[in-house]
C-alpha cells in the first residue's frame, strides 16, 4: 500500500506540479508556506474536475466541486495547467456568481 501511494505521488509530480510562487518582497513565512504546498496534487485534483465537464467549465464550477479546498488554493492551478497543455482556454466566457465573466476551460485528453 505504501508503495502504491509513493508511486501515485511520484507520477503526479511528474505530470503536474509547479513550484509554489511568492514575491521577492514576501516575508520568509510566505516562502516557507509555499514550500509546503503540494502543487502536483492540487493541479491533479483541479484537472480531474475540469475533465468531468465535457462542455467546459469556469472557475466557479471547479470551486463548487471542491468545497473542502480553499478557493485561494484552487485559483492558482489554472494557469500552470493551461501552460503545460493539460487544459485549454476555449476563448469563451461565462458569467460567474459574481456577475463577472470567467474564461471557459476544457481538459485536453
Amino acid at each position: 500500500m505504501q508503495g502504491d501511494l509513493f508511486n501515485e505521488k511520484r507520477a503526479l509530480s511528474l505530470l503536474f506540479g509547479s513550484k509554489a510562487k511568492s514575491r521577492s518582497r514576501d516575508a520568509k513565512t510566505s516562502y516557507d508556506a509555499g514550500e509546503k504546498v503540494d502543487t502536483a496534487r492540487l493541479e491533479g485534483i483541479v484537472y480531474e474536475v475540469i475533465k468531468k465537464h465535457p462542455d467546459g467549465c469556469i472557475m466557479d464550477d471547479v470551486i463548487d466541486a471542491l468545497p473542502h479546498i480553499r478557493e485561494h488554493s484552487i485559483q492558482p492551478r489554472f494557469a500552470p495547467l493551461i501552460r503545460k497543455g493539460f487544459v485549454s482556454d476555449t476563448g469563451e466566457k461565462r458569467v460567474g456568481k459574481s456577475g463577472r465573466f470567467q474564461r471557459v476551460m476544457k481538459a485536453e485528453e
